[in-house]
């Protein structure tokens, strides 16, 4: 059996709170591998809102049923890690608020010691879209999220995203190097966790802005802290169950995956855990799409 070298080691995990997620099923694969796992998560209030309209079924994958486990803490997921011998803890905080990232990385410390592994997957998501409103029933709503949709991109909407899939992400990279370098640390790992559309999606246009800068932070990172170090990688899910695909959706997108299934949390998991395993000690600076072949370009 491989040893992927993670025993004992300390990871900070950011969006853990949906235990259909893949932050949930990060956070347990890592501890499965003996580490000791903090995770971060935020209680999010969506619009449209969490409380489904009457006969609305919340046992049944869709957005109504991913809107409610938004709202959810991380309790259930750490409880589980602990139930199997792992170790684990939680904290709530808003990462659009600049300052929690210091505290983020005291409070990990303070439960396990200093954080070794940093995973960069929260994400604030709203559908937006450089469409006219008044044009909406003339376009192909087959291009559109399955999402409400807003009626523009606006400031609100660019900013909600580049405030936590951003700007967050980046902020932690540089608190994660600060410490590390300040300890004179020599292994460390940083995974961020974009999406595999991210070069450009109708629809969608702010999530998936945020996510390629993400993609490029990542690479800058990976070329400032190779010195000292520390990975930095990048996966790209495809299209993952993580409670908001019907199964219809599930059935229309299974004829664009070679695999023929969409992803599951732990598809994007083990991957995850991959980056930040010795057996990944001289990958750096790569993105590395974790989707069954969705959207894979064949150069024809």
């Amino acid at each position: 059996m491989i040893d992927p070298g993670l025993n004992d080691r300390v990871v900070l995990i950011t969006g853990g709170n949906n235990p259909h997620g893949i932050g949930a099923a990060t956070a347990k694969a890592f501890a499965a591998c003996g580490a000791a796992v903090f995770v971060h998560f935020f209680r999010q209030t969506i619009d449209p809102p969490s409380e489904p309209e009457s006969g609305v079924d919340l046992d049944t994958p869709g957005l109504p049923f991913f809107y409610a486990m938004q709202t959810r803490s991380a309790d259930e997921v750490v409880e589980s890690i602990r139930a199997q011998g792992g170790r684990a803890a939680s904290r709530e905080a808003n990462l659009a608020e600049p300052g929690v990232v210091p505290d983020l990385f005291d409070e990990a410390e303070k439960a396990f010691g200093p954080v070794e592994i940093l995973v960069n997957n929260a994400a604030d998501y709203q559908a937006d879209t450089f469409t006219p409103p008044q044009s909406f029933e003339h376009q192909d709503r087959s291009l559109w999220a399955e999402g409400p949709l807003t009626s523009t991109i606006t400031p609100e909407s660019h900013d909600r995203h580049f405030a936590v899939n951003t700007r967050a992400a980046a902020l932690m990279m540089a608190e994660f190097a600060r410490r590390h370098v300040a300890r004179q640390q020599r292994w460390g790992r940083i995974i961020n966790v974009s999406a595999d559309c991210s070069a450009g999606c109708p629809a969608e246009v702010s999530y998936r802005a945020s996510k390629y800068a993400l993609e490029s932070y990542s690479r800058s990172a990976a070329a400032e802290l190779g010195p000292f170090g520390i990975t930095v990688n990048i996966v790209s899910p495809g299209p993952v169950q993580t409670g908001y695909m019907t199964p219809q959706m599930v059935e229309g997108l299974i004829a664009d995956i070679p695999l023929r299934r969409v992803g599951e949390p732990r598809d994007i998991a083990d991957a995850i855990v991959f980056l930040a395993s010795d057996q990944a000690r001289w990958i750096t600076g790569q993105l590395l799409l974790v989707h069954g072949g969705h959207r894979m370009s064949l150069g024809l």
